[in-house]
């Protein structure tokens, strides 16, 4: 996929999940965007899916705990 297709693929995610914030607590939210920006810079960095799924299961578990901290507060 193109650069800026994977862009504005990223770009319409997070705009969905923002939208969806409210139905759910930052924790979720964090998880989801998590995923998200960390597929794209897993791919951006290593290429291929490996590097993408990689990407998105780091940033998923650093979004977590992002949220996490913050439904705390």
């Amino acid at each position: 996929m193109h650069t800026l297709q994977r862009l504005g693929s990223c770009v319409a995610v997070l705009a969905l999940a923002a939208g969806l914030g409210g139905c759910a607590n930052n924790q979720q939210l964090g998880t989801g965007v998590g995923a998200v920006a960390g597929g794209v810079v897993g791919d951006a960095v290593f290429g291929g899916p490996v590097g993408t799924i990689g990407g998105a299961a780091a940033g998923a578990v650093i979004g977590n705990q992002i949220g996490k901290n913050q439904d705390r507060r």
